[in-house]
């Protein structure tokens, strides 16, 4: 992920924070300083706040080895000021796949809410236990965890409960049917949150969008690879496109992205596929050094390939993860097409228009 900084690994997984994760960081300990407590309720607020981001990276770290168990990679884990994100290379292909996947990042608090309340009583103080911003150090810590088992396993996307409900609905019927009612459920519940946050907490509007949101971008995602199911990449790709060279000026592809609707372009060096230059990184390389600049020096190396006779919606899980939505369609190591956001949405529209068609043809005969 863009403007993230390196921390280190565990168990072969990079973890990452990203740079507005600092921005969080200064502001609790300006506000625990401002509250008159000086520059130990500074340092305090700061480590609690480590803390928490400690068990949110060892919840999504939960997620990852199960993932694991099942052939999937993690490509990152990154922390972000509203928490943090496991990066799966794609998504579990079976219910109960992703059923495990989802409860293993919320079992963790539980476990370390366990361990927390064990240690404490092991020790001989139990901790006092508050609200989250109430009482010490391990009561506060005790209560997060709780907090966010809890929160998590809400029956509503993005959260891992959203998940949790679509895996059980789909041992039962389809996939897309499962998420359908998922995402009606998890938009019933942002309604409550709203409803409920107009009279109380400010905070539980922004949920509520937050819910809303998740959950309708992901019965968008599965209905639109329900219809793309089992067609062939060489099927959806593009085959006529403009190639560039690395050592080529950024002017060459702003002409082409003016002259033409192409957005990405793939660079190819002496007939190898070296990259894709983004529209992003050529406005990038355009801020930074100028039109003059050699494309090779922005063209984007973290992409996945394909087959032309790969199934379009497999190739296209293998983006979850990848900043670089174009997929170079390769036929035995030669560049032959292109799969890009825009023609897939081209696609799908045509295929909706002709399902409609097909729907209503019977009722235009009689």
């Amino acid at each position: 992920m863009r403007w993230s900084l390196r921390l280190g690994s565990i168990a072969g997984i990079t973890v990452s924070m990203h740079l507005t994760f600092l921005l969080l960081l200064v502001w609790v300990a300006l506000a625990s300083w401002a509250g008159g407590g000086g520059l130990a309720d500074a340092v305090e607020g700061v480590g609690f706040t480590l803390a928490i981001f400690g068990c949110v990276v060892l919840h999504e770290l939960g997620h990852a080895l199960m993932a694991r168990r099942f052939g999937i990679r993690t490509r990152d884990i990154t922390l972000l000021p509203i928490g943090g994100v496991a990066r799966l290379e794609r998504m579990p292909e079976q219910p109960r796949q992703e059923l495990l996947v989802a409860l293993a990042g919320p079992a963790v608090n539980v476990a370390l809410a366990a361990l927390i309340l064990a240690f404490a009583i092991a020790s001989g103080s139990i901790p006092a236990l508050g609200s989250f911003g109430q009482g010490d150090f391990v009561g506060r810590l005790l209560v997060v965890n709780v907090m966010l088992a809890g929160f998590n396993l809400l029956p509503a996307f993005p959260m891992d409960g959203g998940r949790v409900l679509r895996a059980l609905l789909a041992e039962r019927m389809s996939y897309t049917r499962a998420t359908q009612i998922a995402a009606g459920v998890g938009q019933a519940v942002a309604l409550v949150f709203g409803f409920i946050g107009l009279f109380t907490n400010p905070f539980l509007l922004f949920i509520a969008l937050f819910v809303w949101i998740g959950a309708a971008q992901e019965a968008a995602v599965t209905q639109a690879r329900g219809v793309i199911g089992g067609i062939p990449v060489g099927r959806a790709m593009i085959g006529e496109f403009h190639v560039l060279d690395p050592r080529s000026p950024l002017r060459e592809a702003v002409e082409l992205t003016l002259a033409t609707t192409e957005r990405d372009f793939p660079v190819v060096d002496g007939g190898r596929l070296v990259g894709i230059l983004t529209q992003p990184r050529m406005l990038e390389g355009l801020a930074r050094s100028g039109p003059e600049a050699p494309i090779g020096e922005f063209v984007e190396t973290d992409f996945v390939t394909a087959d032309p006779r790969d199934a379009l919606d497999l190739a296209l899980d293998r983006l979850e993860g990848h900043a670089c939505r174009t997929i170079p369609v390769l036929r035995d190591g030669r560049l032959v097409g292109l799969v890009t956001p825009d023609n897939i949405g081209e696609l799908l529209a045509i295929r909706s228009a002709l399902e409609r068609g097909a729907g209503a043809s019977p009722a235009a005969g009689r």
